[in-house]
């Protein structure tokens, strides 16, 4: 059997322009209103509003004030645009695990959380807070 030369073809030059993503689905930066409910490392549950930075297919990032740790199960109600859903308010609901953490900003100490999404998730109607009763 004969062996094949190695190949003298030079690989081409990245240009510098170019942008390396390395992750598995393509991200977009939509500033979708977000209900995260969790539980802190100690056990205490917690409900925080916030806005997404970007969401793919796979996952989502967005910042909170709550100090989650990476493993943290979360749950995301992300309000979705009402052009989507024929006019009425819905949310998407899924569930997700922390996957990765930014440290806190000094001024508005909200660290950066990355989410690893479920495969399961729900549209749902977004539910209208109840009236105050009168006395």
């Amino acid at each position: 059997m004969k062996q094949r030369a190695a190949s003298s073809k030079k690989a081409k030059a990245i240009p510098e322009d170019l942008e390396i993503n390395r992750r598995r689905e393509w991200r977009f930066d939509l500033p979708l209103k977000t209900l995260v409910e969790g539980k802190l490392p100690g056990g205490k549950a917690f409900k925080e509003e916030t806005l997404l930075e970007n969401i793919s297919s796979g996952g989502a990032f967005f910042c909170l004030d709550a100090g989650v740790c990476v493993g943290s199960k979360l749950n995301l109600f992300i309000d979705l645009p009402e052009k989507l859903a024929d006019g009425k308010p819905m949310r998407l609901r899924i569930g997700g695990v922390t996957v990765r953490l930014i440290k806190p900003a000094r001024k508005t100490k909200r660290q950066g959380v990355a989410v690893r999404f479920k495969d399961e998730f729900k549209v749902v109607p977004v539910r209208k807070k109840a009236a105050p009763k009168k006395k």
